[in-house]
């Protein structure tokens, strides 16, 4: 009889994981999440703008553009999330701190009281956003006359 002749029985496993597909998995994945991914639109909220004689086109990127609206009832929304009068500048102080570039735009209802728009000034002054700016629609009158 021969001993050790024939063939031999690999008895070990592979150690190493195969990485020549993973480039290939991880672009697959990349694009997976790009085709899939959706973007929320800002909802539009139902706010008639009071009225200036003169207006002036904010030329700052989107990115550095924080949207506040005070409706007549005293809701207030910073970019579609709804947040109490007080806590203004807990939500601002974050983003201020984080983007010194940072324009906040106050847009109002026609019809808002006062006080509430000063005490939105009031928390956006306490967050550190001083860069602040209001949402108006030029007055119809002056559209008229200039026709």
């Amino acid at each position: 009889m021969i001993r050790g002749a024939g063939l031999k029985r690999k008895s070990k496993a592979a150690s190493e994981i195969p990485a020549c597909s993973l480039a290939d998995m991880a672009f697959l994945l990349l694009i997976f999440f790009m085709v899939t991914t959706t973007f929320r639109k800002e909802e539009k909220q139902p706010v008639v703008f009071p009225e200036a004689e003169a207006t002036q086109k904010l030329e700052e990127p989107r990115k550095d553009v924080l949207h506040i609206y005070v409706l007549t009832d005293g809701t207030i929304f910073i970019n579609d999330q709804n947040v109490p009068p007080d806590g203004v500048a807990a939500v601002v102080r974050p983003i201020a701190t984080d983007n010194k570039a940072l324009v906040v735009m106050v847009r109002s209802d026609r019809d808002a009281a006062y006080n509430q728009i000063d005490q939105v000034l009031k928390q956006l002054a306490q967050a550190g956003a001083y860069r602040v700016a209001f949402y108006t629609s030029l007055e119809q009158r002056l559209l008229g006359e200039s026709r």
